[in-house]
């Protein structure tokens, strides 16, 4: 075998930049369209691996992941084209996709997916504009899942186009102006589709959390109550994520976030919900509330309350494990501030600089949701005329959220 076949490097070889396919995973891995795909793909297939990899005929190399199942898989960390099924892809042009390997005609029992535990799985070949194959997007689960629907076929294909439209722009370096119009439409067709997604899990997720709501209610089991309590959690995660993407949707296509001030709004009865929303949803932490608001405050109670609810959120993904959380609310000559504390490193500058900023998450909180949760709850305080700011030091993270009294 050639030293070209048998050649592998790794996500090391990537950061030092001496990999072999270094430009190639440097514009795909740095491209904030490829990423927001990536944790779509996710979020609408329910698939636990997502990835964009550069294929040759002797070469698979990982560009960019979304990985929640441990793969391990970086960056420009390379696996044997033979032990792959987009080697396959890329000889026949055509996707491999199955919903479940156990019960499917054509790969029931394959040896690659018996290696990797791989159960559902979609690979949709990515081209250039000249017809050149450049590599894959992979959807990735050991569960079934289900994948073969026309429609995820059709969202696969649609983002396999764009990743290819990616590449085309940057290697033929057009003018400054022709760039930021094909971006511009990128976003359009993002914040479309986002909206559309968004819209469409709205209405069977509430169902599902009114129907739990009842079973709490319930004489249960303590292994059926706990199993509710979880589930609660995780419809209450979705909830946010589908405000977040609505919100965010209607801030970009809509022009900016609107509110609906009120005056002596009901603002301690919505942060109190929200507190014991989070207090059901996450039994293990310790929230505490302090609420310390002697005045009539005017605000969109219920956006404030989902500023708050993303702070709790984010809190509870990136603050210690099982740690205690504080809210405190109290008003002052300045106005409203409502603070939320967790356990937690110090941030460094230039991460608290960029925490607000749409589809940012800090480098080690994994890859739950789309980053949107802080930019959310800083467009609402902006939107009141005030503002969000974090402090961080001996242990604890504070995100503060300030507004007038009467915005």
């Amino acid at each position: 075998m050639t030293d070209t076949l048998t050649r592998m490097q790794d996500h090391q070889a990537y950061l030092a930049g001496t990999h072999d396919f270094q430009a190639d995973i440097d514009l795909i891995s740095g491209s904030d369209t490829v990423n927001v795909i990536l944790e779509t793909v996710r979020l609408a297939t329910d698939m636990r691996f997502a990835a964009v990899s550069r294929v040759t005929d002797q070469r698979w190399v990982a560009c960019h992941t979304a990985d929640d199942i441990a793969f391990d898989l970086k960056a420009g960390d390379e696996i044997a084209i033979e032990n792959t099924f987009c080697q396959t892809v890329r000889d026949t042009s055509r996707p491999v996709i199955f919903d479940d390997v156990n019960t499917d005609d054509s790969y029931l029992d394959h040896p690659i997916a018996r290696q990797f535990g791989i159960v559902s799985y979609v690979s949709m070949p990515i081209y250039r504009s000249d017809g050149s194959f450049f590599g894959t997007l992979c959807g990735i689960d050991t569960v079934p899942r289900r994948v073969k629907r026309p429609k995820v076929q059709a969202m696969f294909k649609m983002f396999a186009e764009l990743i290819g439209r990616i590449l085309d722009t940057e290697m033929r370096l057009e003018a400054q102006e022709q760039l930021v119009e094909h971006e511009r439409r990128l976003a359009a067709a993002r914040e479309e589709f986002v909206a559309i997604l968004g819209h469409d899990l709205r209405n069977p997720v509430t169902a599902f959390g009114a129907g739990l709501r009842q079973l709490r209610d319930e004489t249960l089991s303590d292994r059926a109550a706990m199993a509710v309590s979880l589930m609660r959690a995780t419809v209450l995660r979705m909830e946010d994520l589908i405000n977040n993407m609505l919100l965010h949707a209607k801030q970009r296509l809509g022009g900016g976030l609107s509110v609906s001030v009120t005056s002596d709004a009901p603002i301690r009865q919505a942060i109190t919900q929200v507190v014991e929303e989070v207090r059901i949803a996450h039994p293990a932490h310790e929230v505490t509330l302090d609420l310390a608001i002697d005045r009539a405050v005017s605000c969109d109670a219920p956006r404030v309350a989902q500023a708050v609810a993303n702070l709790l959120s984010n809190a509870v993904q990136h603050g210690q494990k099982d740690g205690p959380i504080r809210v405190e609310a109290f008003c002052d000559d300045a106005g409203l501030t409502i603070a939320v504390t967790n356990k937690g490193p110090e941030l460094s500058s230039d991460l608290a600089k960029k925490l607000f900023e749409p589809f940012r998450r800090a480098a080690a909180s994994g890859n739950d949701g789309l980053g949107l949760g802080l930019y959310i709850a800083s467009a609402i305080a902006t939107a009141h005329n005030g503002h969000l700011e974090v402090k961080s030091g001996e242990g604890e993270v504070t995100f503060s959220f300030r507004l007038p009294l009467f915005a």
